[in-house]
């Protein structure tokens, strides 16, 4: 669960806004002066902060340029009411990105996403649980032998090459069963809860096959890995104009 520092000192958009990036899976600390910030960052070591320009006892550039002067690296989100100066001023005061106010929820929550993306890139290395054999013809989950039957182990292989893709429904009825009629979707969607029970996986929780709504699913084959799917439509949080 990633560690957020919210810093804002109106409470209409610092309690929404902190219930909404919970409601996300965010573990959300929230604090409404600059000097608390800097004391919560450097003890609480969050993965990313939220810094409002327009905290009350420091300027909140000065506040991200004394994180960065501290030697802290991790993403910093400013918001604020966009003007182009402040804007140019807040990134080259350290600032990864700008969020000018009144805001979407769904436009910060993406910028968060792509923000923490660039933080923690995904790792491409050897120890990745699911390993393929194609010349074996066999699959395994950490070194455990997964026993797949032919249409498994092949939409396993699909879903394992295009990895970090979103693949649709017909493509992978194309690929795997030659085929891309929608009325064939049903068995598409026995064998990928079938591929999910013996990954382990849950649905409702998924580690390694997500569903992308309406269009497919997407592999990833790293357990920490965070969906990344599109939100849907949230009210506007409450921002001072």
């Amino acid at each position: 669960m990633s560690e957020v520092l919210l810093v804002e000192n109106d409470l209409t958009v610092s309690e929404p806004l902190a219930r909404a990036l919970r409601r996300e899976g965010y573990n959300v600390h929230v604090v409404s002066r600059g000097r608390e910030a800097l004391e919560e960052a450097h003890h609480a070591s969050p993965d990313l902060v939220i810094l409002d320009l327009g905290i009350s006892d420091m300027d909140g550039l000065d506040v991200c340029r004394q994180m960065r002067s501290n030697g802290m690296t991790i993403p910093i989100i400013l918001t604020g009411h966009a003007h182009e100066t402040t804007i140019v001023v807040g990134l080259d005061a350290g600032a990864d990105d700008y969020v000018t106010k009144p805001f979407r929820f769904a436009e910060l929550l993406a910028r968060i996403r792509a923000s923490l993306r660039r933080s923690y890139p995904p790792q491409h290395s050897d120890d990745r649980p699911v390993k393929i054999d194609h010349q074996a013809h066999r699959a395994y989950l950490g070194g455990r032998e997964l026993f797949l039957t032919a249409k498994e182990f092949h939409l396993l292989a699909v879903l394992h090459r295009d990895e970090g893709s979103a693949l649709t429904r017909e493509q992978l009825m194309r690929e795997v069963w030659g085929t891309d009629e929608i009325l064939s979707s049903k068995t598409l969607d026995m064998h990928i809860s079938l591929l999910r029970q013996k990954l382990d996986d849950d649905a409702h929780a998924p580690r390694y096959i997500f569903t992308i709504r309406s269009i497919g699913f997407r592999f990833h084959n790293n357990p920490q890995w965070e969906a990344d799917e599109p939100t849907p439509p949230q009210p506007d949080i409450p921002l001072l104009h």
